[in-house]
């Protein structure tokens, strides 16, 4: 399994706002959490009668293509949940995908462990994954290799440039190694 989370390494959301990167496309969203997160947001500055606007998501077309090329079942590992499925797949050329759905409130595991990692770790069921996030860490690495039973691969992805091609030949050759 490959499991995929979207700020970052799909879309490149520490690079400058005004730079967008070469091969990425630009989308403007509103998802009915981003409305809602805005909407709470505009209030608390004084200014429940404006409209929110949209996330600004850059996306490459390139992707969807390149991760269904890998020799990986697919799943979304993002905090987009089943929005991902309903506005980033369909722009992504995907299919609909498995959704990892995060435990609400969010785990505080400490020593520098990622929120998402012992869910992760849960939902794998010591099953092989790949995990790609921008928040992955040495603690991560360390916590799943001393909470998970099988093979995995966390691979951090810069958040400047997303996912590169590097990153999808380091993916196909883990997977050939695991298989």
């Amino acid at each position: 399994m490959l499991l995929v989370d979207v700020d970052g390494p799909l879309n490149p959301n520490a690079t400058k706002p005004y730079r967008r990167p070469e091969g990425y496309e630009t989308h403007r969203l509103m998802t009915p959490r981003w409305e809602a997160a805005e909407r709470r947001r505009l209030r608390e500055w004084g200014l429940p009668h404006k409209a929110p606007k949209p996330l600004r998501v850059w996306l490459n077309p390139a992707h969807g293509p390149a991760l269904a090329a890998l020799p990986f079942d697919l799943v979304w590992a993002t905090t987009w949940e089943e929005e991902a499925n309903t506005f980033l797949s369909p722009v992504l050329g995907l299919p609909t995908l498995p959704v990892i759905t995060w435990p609400d409130p969010r785990p505080q595991p400490g020593g520098g462990v990622f929120w998402k990692t012992p869910a992760i770790v849960e939902w794998a069921q010591g099953r092989p994954f790949a995990w790609v996030d921008d928040l992955i860490t040495d603690a991560d690495r360390d916590w799943v290799r001393a909470h998970h039973a099988g093979p995995a691969l966390l691979h951090r992805v810069d958040p400047k440039t997303g996912l590169t091609a590097e990153d999808f030949a380091l993916l196909s050759d883990w997977a050939r190694l695991v298989v």
